[in-house]
């Protein structure tokens, strides 16, 4: 097999070898970027079931099968691993594939708390390898655009940011209310909610990135015997703004909205349904101004469902940002540089997780 600096991308970078651990869901949107870019080469597949790992194979056209993680490390000698597996087993895995000199990107959490992310990132920086965790919805086209518009000062200063999730996991046949075979998260100290909480943190971070306290509301609302806890009302009280963190598995439709209000405007999406609406000061008149919104506004619901409905056609998932994630991940470390999603990043939702599930911050 040819080795990772015997050839070269378009922009003259050596091409990486990358493997992968687990085949749950996540996998098949990893492996199908991974499948088809240019910059890397797919070395191979590794899960604990051979069936699941040879189709995989089969389906993405990757280098081999494998069901054992040392045995997938000497063989394909990957430059980089994506952790898919379960979050309990993050930890010992990431540590493995860091030892065997390759970098790691990992599923969220990267670790189950902040100590173990801290310990896990020094050995990370002692092995010269990067540690990357999976924030992909920051990648989303809605979340960028909204990020340009507070660069170009349009919203202004940011006062208020509401990151919203509402998802029907309680529903008959769900993954996550199989009594005979547990969802993993279900040993997390959140429940499964901790399947969910990094994207709510690392989301409300990247519009308010600080906060002096923390208060938060865990209840279970329903009797299922799974579940520790069903729902969550958070507030995060920051130095000139306020944040307000919901998971909801009781209202619907599902949804998962991120609202952010400044004192020049405000910007909100649905990454479940994409689109942007904006209520910003336009060229019309102040008097006109609510008019020319709500008409843009309505214009741009009208392309938003258009899109929409080409992605329920093209089976375009949620995910989307996460090939932009790994673009700019893969050609930051073929070029040896600063990945995308950084210690701080990675540091502040995993502290704003500890915050969150402490018992002083509990209301």
């Amino acid at each position: 097999m040819a080795s990772a600096t015997s050839a070269t991308t378009t922009d003259n970078a050596p091409r990486l070898r990358a493997a992968v651990i687990g085949t749950g869901a996540i996998s098949e949107e990893h492996l199908r970027y991974l499948s088809t870019s240019p910059g890397v080469e797919l070395a191979g597949v590794c899960d604990l079931s051979p069936s699941l790992a040879n189709y995989a194979v089969m389906r993405f056209k990757s280098g081999r099968a494998f069901t054992n993680t040392a045995d997938m490390l000497a063989s394909a000698k990957p430059d980089v691993v994506h952790v898919l597996t379960p979050p309990h087993t993050h930890v010992p895995l990431a540590t493995q594939c860091l030892d065997a000199g390759a970098h790691v990107i990992v599923e969220k959490p990267v670790a189950p708390s902040n100590k173990e992310f801290h310990d896990l990132w020094s050995h990370a920086r002692s092995r010269n390898k990067w540690l990357i965790e999976d924030h992909n919805y920051r990648f989303n086209e809605p979340i960028l655009q909204i990020g340009q518009m507070l660069d170009e000062g349009r919203l202004g200063e940011v006062r208020e940011v509401e990151v919203r999730m509402a998802l029907d996991v309680m529903q008959d046949g769900s993954r996550y209310t199989d009594e005979n075979i547990p969802h993993p998260s279900h040993k997390m100290p959140a429940g499964i909610i901790h399947e969910f909480i990094t994207h709510l943190c690392y989301l409300t971070l990247r519009f308010m990135p600080s906060w002096d306290r923390v208060a938060a509301a865990w209840s279970k609302k329903g009797d299922h015997p799974l579940f520790k806890y069903d729902d969550l009302d958070a507030l995060l009280i920051g130095p000139k703004a306020h944040a307000r963190i919901r998971f909801s598995t009781y209202t619907a439709p599902d949804a998962f909205t991120v609202t952010v209000r400044g004192t020049k405007g405000w910007a909100e999406t649905d990454l479940f349904q994409p689109h942007v609406r904006t209520n910003v000061s336009r060229p019309v008149g102040k008097q006109l101004n609510p008019l020319a919104n709500q008409f843009l506004g309505g214009c741009g619901l009208v392309r938003a469902s258009v899109v929409g409905f080409r992605n329920k056609v093209l089976q375009k998932t949620p995910y989307e940002g996460l090939a932009t994630f790994l673009d700019r991940t893969y050609a930051a470390l073929r070029r040896n540089e600063q990945p995308p999603v950084g210690f701080d990043d990675m540091d502040r939702a995993s502290k704003l997780v500890d915050a969150l599930l402490s018992d002083e911050n509990q209301v």
